[in-house]
């Protein structure tokens, strides 16, 4: 926990800040002026200072001065409200003066404050190449998906990547932005995880006083990768009202905020996922086909796990040379072990796999090098879907059978509301209790 002192006359903006450094975690008394911040140096010492350029009675640049003279040394973040003022601020000042310019983020906060996130070790799995610095596979699909990767990185135009879920989608976009070697980060969004009233929040950005809530500006996913990569994870699951406004911004290369009326210049690639078919997007109105065009300029599909088997030893031992390196164990696979991996379908994809190794991990032994896999690798998951396949048409069967099992699935699937499922069957309700009725199967669903 941190001392801090913010010097600041801007009332609105104290409180701001005042908020988010108490959610960090840390204390935080204020001061309008040079005079009221050098009373609190009298008899208090702070190990951080954020410090307005601009105060009523002088410059920021002057506390920095009092501070050596009263030989205290805290750490000094100074605030401007202008670019071009924060590159002549690091020239005046010593290096270890931070900056930042308003309006401030949470992120920008806690960054100063707490320092960057910590995040897992690197680990080079010996013998295992990552493509991109993110993909690993030698199989014959994954070498056309980097062809694909290296033709794209080479454009700026839009990707959308089509594959089944637990199938790597954002690994790939992480891997194009790698290979495009832009100057901007890659800010990845999950369109599904929002609720409508947000998204135009999230992607546009909103200014102070946009709605209730909106206590500062904030700068939207266009913005924040600007002249890098914007992830739209789930893209068909944003509300197809809310799609126009999206395809504004891919047309014109410009957002406006909400509540806001200045318009303002974005340059970024988007990559989009989607774990739709192709049929899906077509018959089912979940994107309009002017987005899809602007999102899919160059779309790539993802090959589930099943259609690259020879993959699995690989993966297998990246990810527990990843977990040895984290945990400081040394366990090791047997061969058989990594057949049995590479003869299970994997329906879950590369995230099944990470998380049947992640669970067998935990449960091994920690004396010995030798991990345990289950008796069993299906997950609940596994279960219910291999439990549906088995119910899908053969060949064989007769119509009436398929159209019982039809019935009893689109039954199921809406608890037995016989209105729904009558709706989604296409038919009437009394068609439906007809054939229940010839079906025997009326009583199940009372």
């Amino acid at each position: 926990m941190l001392n801090i002192l913010l010097v600041d006359d801007d009332v609105e903006f104290s409180d701001v800040v005042c908020h988010i450094v108490e959610f960090l975690g840390h204390n935080i008394n204020t001061a309008t002026s040079l005079k009221e911040a050098h009373q609190w140096f009298e008899n208090n010492t702070f190990d951080h200072v954020l410090l307005d350029f601009m105060l009523p009675d002088g410059s920021g640049l002057h506390l920095l001065d009092h501070l050596k003279m009263i030989g205290q040394s805290p750490k000094i973040t100074l605030i401007s409200g202008h670019p071009s003022v924060k590159g002549i601020l690091a020239e005046m000042c010593e290096p270890n003066v931070g900056h930042l310019l308003k309006p401030l983020q949470r992120e920008d906060l806690e960054l100063v404050l707490n320092g960057p996130k910590k995040t897992a070790k690197k680990v080079k799995p010996s013998g295992i190449t990552r493509h991109f610095g993110s993909l690993i596979g030698e199989s014959e699909p994954m070498q056309k998906l980097y062809t694909m990767i290296e033709r794209v990185a080479k454009t700026n135009a839009n990707v959308m990547l089509m594959g089944e879920s637990g199938a790597g989608k954002e690994v790939v976009a992480q891997a194009i932005h790698n290979a495009s070697q832009c100057e901007g980060p890659l800010v990845a969004s999950n369109c599904g995880a929002l609720s409508k009233e947000l998204i135009g929040s999230e992607l546009f950005g909103h200014e102070k006083g946009a709605f209730t809530g909106a206590i500062a500006r904030k700068e939207g996913v266009f913005e924040q990768s600007n002249d890098g990569t914007l992830f739209l994870d789930e893209v068909t699951e944003m509300p197809i009202d809310m799609q126009p406004n999206l395809l504004r911004v891919l047309e014109t290369k410009k957002v406006t905020r909400v509540g806001g009326n200045k318009e303002i210049p974005t340059n970024c690639r988007v990559i989009s996922a989607t774990n739709r078919s192709l049929i899906d997007l077509a018959q089912n109105n979940v994107i309009r086909e002017d987005i899809y065009f602007r999102l899919a300029v160059f779309p790539i599909d993802i090959p589930p796990l099943r259609d690259r088997k020879e993959d699995i030893p690989l993966l297998a031992k990246a990810f527990l040379e990843q977990l040895n390196d984290e945990n400081g164990t040394s366990f090791s696979w047997k061969s058989e072990q990594l057949k049995d991996l590479q003869n299970y379908e994997w329906p879950g994809n590369v995230r099944e796999i990470r998380h049947a190794i992640h669970r067998a991990f935990i449960m091994s032994d920690p004396q010995s090098s030798e991990i345990t896999l289950p008796d069993n690798l299906e997950s609940p998951f596994s279960r219910v879907n291999n439990k549906t396949a088995e119910k899908q048409v053969s060949a064989g069967q007769t119509i009436e059978e398929v159209e019982k099992e039809l019935i009893h699935a689109t039954l199921d699937k809406v608890q037995g509301n016989k209105t729904l499922a009558a709706q989604m069957l296409g038919i009437s309700t009394k068609t439906l209790y007809n054939r229940l009725n010839a079906y025997g199967g009326i009583g199940e669903y009372k």
